[in-house]
């Protein structure tokens, strides 16, 4: 496709990707515990039940509850009293209306997979090309999170470690 001004180069429309995390906080940052590209932009609520499913398969853990957003109004789930959508009043209270205030937390990791993983933009050619740029992102962002808490690990080893050197060395008087 090309348009006047832009030069030759083409534009890709870009495919829809799935991106499922916890919801409490975590010390290191939120991991991305499940990424997946959807081809030919299904409608959300028809990918909720595979996608539990399969979250719950790569974490051995099953999900409690799943906050998601209005796109998935008419889900497919199996238990579908444990899944919220934003904006939802019937049946939210107490801990499930402060998670629900923390869904948005997702907002902020979908960015940075798109400026720093790459996820904006696809070089990969093909369905395959789009499926692996979305978990090679998740992987990356996953990596940084892991990066970012072992420096500042070997932050606190080092300060230690200069703490116990850097004391003078108490010299006992011979008597």
């Amino acid at each position: 496709m090309h348009r006047q001004g832009q030069g030759q180069r083409a534009l890709r429309v870009r495919r829809e990707g799935l991106i499922v995390t916890n919801n409490r906080r975590a010390p290191g940052g939120l991991f991305v515990l499940h990424a997946s590209a959807l081809p030919d932009n299904p409608y959300d609520g028809h990918t909720l039940r595979d996608v539990i499913d399969r979250t719950e398969t790569l974490t051995g853990c099953p999900i409690e509850r799943a906050y998601v957003d209005k796109g998935y109004r008419g889900h497919d789930a199996q238990n579908p009293r444990r899944v919220f959508i934003s904006g939802q009043k019937r049946g939210v209270f107490g801990v499930i209306k402060r998670e629900l205030r923390r869904r948005s937390a997702i907002e902020p990791i979908i960015g940075h997979l798109k400026a720093e993983g790459h996820l904006g933009r696809c070089y990969l050619k093909g369905r395959a090309g789009d499926a692996a740029n979305v978990v090679l992102s998740a992987v990356g962002h996953n990596f940084r999170r892991i990066l970012a808490w072992l420096r500042y690990l070997l932050c606190l080893f080092l300060a230690q470690l200069w703490r116990t050197f850097a004391r003078p060395a108490s010299i006992n008087p011979a008597s």
